[in-house]
């Protein structure tokens, strides 16, 4: 083999494979698995067909290496991912909408990929500074599971002999970081002294390995190979002019060979969809519940959670949200006195997590007969994706509202997201989520979707196509930040935008906004029923509009001036003039008001004749310059006021400012970057039509503010609303949680204490984490030694690749003997919610849970504990 083939096939095994990467995750595990499979079975058959074609074509060889190299190194990355990694320059318009260029608009480069996450392409790395060797051992690194940002912390090992400072590299958990002091401290104690500048220094330099993005294609085969034929029309046509037969069978070889890579490659990368769309596992699941809603139905059953030996740490817990001081004790949650106890005001409201008394938790859920029905919400810890392919059988076509608040793809915001997929993978990554969860909306249903001028235009864009543009319902630009944001361009961006689509065009009915505190201070008079009302004037302009019925509202009313009581004469309609015809003079004492200003421009009536007839009553009249005016009762509109397009949250910054607010609630030590305004979320809902009943979906929760914004709207009129968050980060259980226990308890919060006069709320809300892309990537079985390509009658190229593994049936134990098939879920993890499992994957709300059954709304019952496994098959064979 020449150095040139031997570059070649090298180059091959790398653009395939992807680079190596050291550390912990089921992605490397499978990564390693593909590179066995590549070297050992299907380079030797390559390098065999390819020779095979050299042999009747031997001038071909170095044309043939270069071009299948030249097309395949085209499309894929440092990941492994495949899509247009690198397209040449533009020579067509076709290949202009793929060009490395720039971003293109509309992500075509993206649109065919299911965004996974970014990471780095961490490896074990030796660096020297300053006559100071460094260490950074990966070996053990945990790779992300998703797309959270997480910062890398070091902890000093050990130094070697020859002086080199050892540390491991572990992504930080729960607000984790590096003890630079203990590092200083334990080289002290080594004799080594490098100083914290430049373990600083060293710690960056180890952090410039390269970044990348992970995608998985959607149908790898269908798109290699339509891309080659265009690259091979390409090819064919750029400058040759004669073609000779053998030229033809040379260039239907290399195609040959390509397709017959492609299909090989293409069962990875199908692979990697089918795990990607599995339904997925219910992992550690608990319930946040409030006393009072256990009081209400077993206070013995309260008195023995309350006797809990667990109820120290959940007492501990609640001193630390800041809902009781430091010499409560559980029996202080009765009030008593000569009628008997019940639960004290100040503490009905306390929510239980059920995690500190599990073994009574089945007792608690057994409490309620509709068991969904009854929960108030429920906290998916979950990338975004996996949740919503998980729980759609569940809540298809049930929500009313989607609000979600994405990543806005500016490089100036620290939120908890890369931020490294720009323009065409961002919007791949929205477009994955938003298409999917569309299917969620009821047909009334309303997504709303908050974003700035970043990212505005291209979202808007695919909006208008996705949804057609008569889903489009408004753009309401948010004042959110009074001295605004500076930007490159020197402007300070003070504003983000509200975009509003409905799932059907015919059914969506916009609910309306609460008067302001100003408009309400307008309706200062209060009729006989004591609503409030203002005085407008009768009259309104006419000008300006061709309307022919307004002529029928331009007649005289009838004043006297003594008696100071109106009254309506006898009219008739004269079709010929367009005019009323007065068949009544005025009485004596009695003056002639029509619609006109003291500038005698021309106005009618706001009432036509009929209406003014009937509420005669509800006027008065009034002189202005020495004029009569006709004034009628305006009523303050129970239902609020038509919402605008632009809302100017100043009215909001002296309540909350969304930083504030969570500073407040959760406490200084657990910020949360850019919250969103509470109020301006509830305003989202509003206009959404989010009533009493109705489910409301977030799928990038953040630090809970939805959750916040529903809990107040029922808070606010006794309502029922239902609410869906999907988080995947830490600050699922350091802020979101936490959140929603403290909203709960009290709607008055001070440095991350309880105020007193708060008012509590009645609140029961289920949490879990879901099984992940990467748990399955890590538990599935592979089998690294197989041998797939020992059917001597079958394409080795399209023999299928995964056939021998048992991904995770090593969950089932079969009994042979018996023939009956048992299934052991814990062999996959410890802590699986089955019955949530079943309730997601069949899409049945759960109606009772017992240890024995879970009974859906329809009926249905399932034994849990001898469980057919073929209820379970898509969770475990794909």
């Amino acid at each position: 083999m020449t150095p040139k083939e031997q570059e070649f096939y090298d180059a091959l095994r790398n653009v395939f494979v992807g680079a190596e990467i050291e550390g912990e995750s089921g992605y490397i595990n499978l990564m390693r698995i593909k590179s066995r499979y590549f070297r050992d079975k299907v380079f030797p058959q390559l390098q065999q067909d390819i020779e095979a074609v050299l042999d009747q074509y031997p001038d071909f060889r170095t044309e043939l290496f270069d071009k299948l190299y030249d097309f395949f190194h085209r499309y894929f990355s440092e990941s492994g991912s495949i899509y247009f990694r690198r397209t040449r320059y533009p020579q067509s318009v076709y290949e202009q909408v793929y060009t490395d260029d720039r971003d293109v608009m509309l992500f075509w480069k993206t649109r065919m990929l299911y965004y996974v996450k970014t990471d780095r392409l961490f490896n074990s790395l030796e660096v020297e500074l300053d006559e100071h060797k460094f260490f950074f051992d990966v070996s053990e690194l945990e790779h992300k599971q998703a797309n959270e940002k997480r910062d890398l912390v070091y902890r000093f090992d050990q130094v070697r002999p020859d002086g080199t400072i050892v540390f491991q590299v572990e992504y930080s958990s729960h607000g984790s970081k590096t003890k630079m002091l203990d590092i200083l401290r334990a080289l002290r104690g080594e004799g080594v002294q490098p100083g914290e500048d430049l373990l600083q220094r060293a710690f960056r330099v180890f952090e410039k390995q390269s970044e990348v993005d992970y995608f998985i294609n959607k149908d790898a085969d269908r798109f290699l190979k339509e891309q080659f034929d265009l690259w091979m029309y390409q090819y064919l046509f750029d400058g040759q002019n004669v073609w000779l037969q053998r030229r033809i069978e040379q260039l239907q070889a290399l195609k040959r060979i390509a397709f017959s890579v492609i299909d090989f490659i293409a069962q990875f990368e199908d692979e990697l969809v089918r795990v990607w769309n599995k339904p997925k596992f219910v992992r550690n699941s608990h319930y946040v519940i409030t006393l009072d809603r256990i009081a209400e139905r077993d206070a013995d059953l309260l008195a023995r959670v309350l006797a809990h030996e667990g109820m120290t740490a959940q007492v501990a817990e609640w001193r630390e949200l800041g809902m009781v001081g430091d010499d409560f004790q559980p029996d202080d949650v009765w009030d008593r006195d000569l009628f008997g106890q019940r639960l004290d005001d100040v503490y009905q409201y306390l929510p239980l997590d059920t995690r500190y008394v599990s073994d009574l938790e089945p007792e608690v859920v057994g409490l309620f007969d509709h068991l969904d029905t009854a929960l108030d919400g429920w906290l998916i810890k979950s990338e975004n994706y996996q949740g919503l392919n998980t729980l759609l059988p569940r809540f298809r076509e049930q929500v009313k509202s989607i609000y979600i608040d994405p990543p806005y793809n500016a490089s100036e915001s620290e939120i908890l997201y890369q931020n490294q997929y720009k323009n065409s993978s961002w919007l791949s990554l929205i477009e994955n989520r938003i298409r999917l969860s569309r299917s969620y909306l009821s047909d009334d249903g309303i997504l709303c979707i908050t974003i700035d001028d970043y990212e505005a235009h291209q979202l808007r864009s695919w909006l208008d196509g996705f949804f057609s543009p008569n889903n489009y319902l408004a753009t309401v630009v948010i004042r959110n930040n009074p001295s605004g944001r500076a930007t490159v361009r020197g402007f300070a961006v003070n504003h983000e935008y509200a975009l509003f689509y409905s799932h059907d065009e015919s059914s969506a009915e916009l609910g309306r906004l609460p008067h302001s505190e100003v408009q309400i201070e307008r309706y200062d008079e209060f009729d006989e029923d004591g609503r409030r009302f203002e005085w407008e004037n009768l009259r309104k302009s006419s000008r300006g509009s061709d309307r022919a019925d307004r002529p029928k509202q331009f007649y005289p009313i009838y004043f006297d001036q003594v008696v100071q009581k109106m009254r309506i004469p006898s009219l008739e309609w004269q079709e010929e003039l367009n005019a009323w015809k007065i068949l009544e003079e005025s009485q004596e004492n009695e003056v002639a008001i029509y619609p006109i200003d003291q500038f005698g421009t021309e106005r009618v009536w706001s009432y036509g004749l009929d209406r003014a007839i009937e509420e005669l009553d509800q006027m008065l009249v009034r002189t202005r310059n020495d004029k009569y005016e006709i004034y009628k009762r305006k009523y303050l509109q129970q239902e609020g006021v038509l919402p605008r397009t632009w809302w100017d949250k100043s009215a909001y910054s002296a309540r909350d400012t969304g930083t504030r607010m969570l500073k407040d609630l959760i406490g200084p030590s657990n910020a949360f970057d850019f919250p969103k305004s509470v109020y301006a979320v509830e305003d989202c809902l509003r206009v959404s039509n989010l009533e009493s009943g109705d489910l409301c979906l977030d799928y990038f929760a953040g630090s809970g503010t939805t959750a916040h914004a529903v809990m107040n709207l029922n808070r606010e009129d006794g309502g029922r609303r239902k609410y869906i968050l999907v988080e995947m980060a830490d600050h699922f259980d350091d802020v979101l949680l936490p959140r929603v226990k403290k909203v709960a308890f009290s709607d008055a919060w001070k440095d991350g204490l309880a105020q007193e006069g708060g008012q509590g709320m009645s609140h029961f809300v289920k949490y879990y984490a879901l099984e992940q892309y990467e748990h399955v990537l890590r538990n599935a079985t592979y089998v690294e030694d197989a041998q797939p390509f020992d059917n001597p009658y079958e394409d080795p190229y399209r023999q299928y690749v995964f056939l021998r593994d048992l991904k995770m049936l090593h969950a089932l134990e079969v009994d042979h003997e018996a023939n009956d098939i048992h299934v052991d879920l814990s062999t996959l993890y410890p802590d699986i919610d089955l019955a949530e499992t079943l309730a997601n994957l069949r899409g049945k709300w759960i109606a009772r849970i017992t240890p024995e059954f879970v009974e859906f709304e329809d009926g249905e019952r399932i034994d849990l504990q001898d469980l057919d496994w073929q209820l379970i098959k898509p969770l475990i064979w794909w």
